[in-house]
């Protein structure tokens, strides 16, 4: 299939989807307990993105040690969110346990 075609498909549908919620406005209600379960959507896309990155940096196999800098990082940003719950403490640590490890303790 022409890779532009599927392209311009997908963001069609994706297109027609946006449109159709932002056309409906007022009238579209959600029930809650699908108001509960899009709350959890951002979370779940960025944990899919991450996690994947963290654990096999090199896209071959899993590194699950001490000599992996993302997956330090991330294992830092962890500790710090779950401790404190602020989402800027957490990028900040979790991006110089990342640096400071990838720089200083691996070299």
């Amino acid at each position: 299939m022409n890779y532009v075609v599927l392209i311009l498909g997908m963001a069609l549908i994706t297109w027609v989807i946006r449109a159709a919620v932002f056309m409906l406005g007022d009238r579209l209600v959600f029930p809650p307990l699908v108001r509960t379960a899009l709350g959890f959507v951002p979370v779940t896309v960025l944990t899919a993105i991450i996690v994947p990155m963290a654990v096999s940096p090199h896209g071959v196999e899993a590194e699950l040690t001490w000599r992996n800098p993302q997956l330090v990082g991330a294992l830092a940003a962890i500790l710090v969110s779950a401790l404190t719950r602020r989402p800027l403490l957490t990028i900040a640590v979790g991006l110089t346990v990342f640096f400071v490890w990838q720089c200083v303790v691996l070299k």
